[in-house]
């Protein structure tokens, strides 16, 4: 495993075992910065030299220290956390650590009560260099959704209900939708789904499918036949078509095509040619 050339809070770093101490193992990056992993996750068979995966925050005294655990959620990402306990400066949410997530009173966009859920994005202030969950997810979702097309392949997390369906974070940048129509199962909000890319929106917003609305390949396949039907019988499609001129003409991702594709040509229904598709 390469080792990581600084420390780095809030994410999961690939260090080496530099000492052993009364307190724990002191693990460095390649600038020889060290950070303290505590006996109660130090492993007896780590020695000096060991090369460790773990996960960096502060403690109480904000000092930066070492854990095998991984939270809910780490820097950047989203989760859905229960208040541990409420401060007059603001709340403490569980995230899966010995030491509670805070959540600053300005960060909040209601009043937060003991024992209740909430969707946060967990952030890192630069000045303290202090993890930190922010409630106010909006300012985070990019709407440059250049290189996002129709039918692809994305993770969706979901934050919302909402009258029309479920609001959804997807691949952890863009904020989403899932309309009820389209829904064919339960959610509940903090699940991760699969899904795909239904539409870009002009607003960079994203209207999604779960991955279970997906056709089958029998539907998939009769499709590609109509459009055959309709194209007199060939039509400039292969397995290297682009994804967004399938998903255009046929309403399918690549993948579901080439299965399609494949089930069509082995049951001698079509024959693939160099430049396209034929019917038999």
């Amino acid at each position: 495993m390469n080792i990581d050339e600084t420390l780095k809070v809030g994410v999961v770093n690939t260090l080496r075992v530099a000492r052993d101490t009364d307190f724990g193992l002191y693990l460095n990056a390649l600038d020889e910065n060290e950070v303290l992993l505590p006996n109660a996750y130090a492993l007896d068979t780590l020695v000096v030299d060991d090369v460790i995966d773990v996960f960096l925050y502060t403690d109480s005294e904000d000092r930066i220290v070492a854990t095998t655990l991984r939270p809910k959620a780490m820097l950047g990402e989203y989760g859905y956390f229960k208040v541990e306990s409420y401060k007059q400066y603001g709340a403490f949410v569980n995230w899966g650590l010995p030491k509670d997530l805070f959540v600053p009173l300005g960060e909040q966009k209601e009043y937060f009560y003991i024992d209740k859920w909430y969707v946060l994005r967990v952030c890192l202030d630069e000045q303290t260099n202090r993890l930190y969950a922010t409630q106010k997810i909006g300012k985070w979702f990019s709407t440059d959704t250049k290189g996002i097309y129709p039918a692809q392949a994305v993770k969706m997390f979901i934050i919302a209900k909402t009258p029309l369906g479920y609001k959804v974070v997807v691949d952890g940048k863009f904020e989403g939708m899932l309309f009820d129509s389209e829904i064919f199962e339960t959610l509940s909000i903090g699940e991760t789904k699969d899904g795909t890319i239904k539409n870009v929106r002009k607003d960079g917003k994203l209207d999604c499918l779960l991955a279970s609305t997906k056709i089958s390949t029998q539907d998939s396949s009769q499709k590609i036949l109509d459009e055959l039907n309709i194209h007199n019988g060939t039509m400039p499609f292969t397995y290297k078509s682009d994804a967004k001129e399938i998903y255009e003409t046929f309403g399918m991702s690549k993948k579901s095509f080439k299965k399609a594709l494949t089930q069509l040509i082995d049951g001698e229904k079509i024959v693939l040619e160099e430049n396209g598709i034929t019917v038999r």
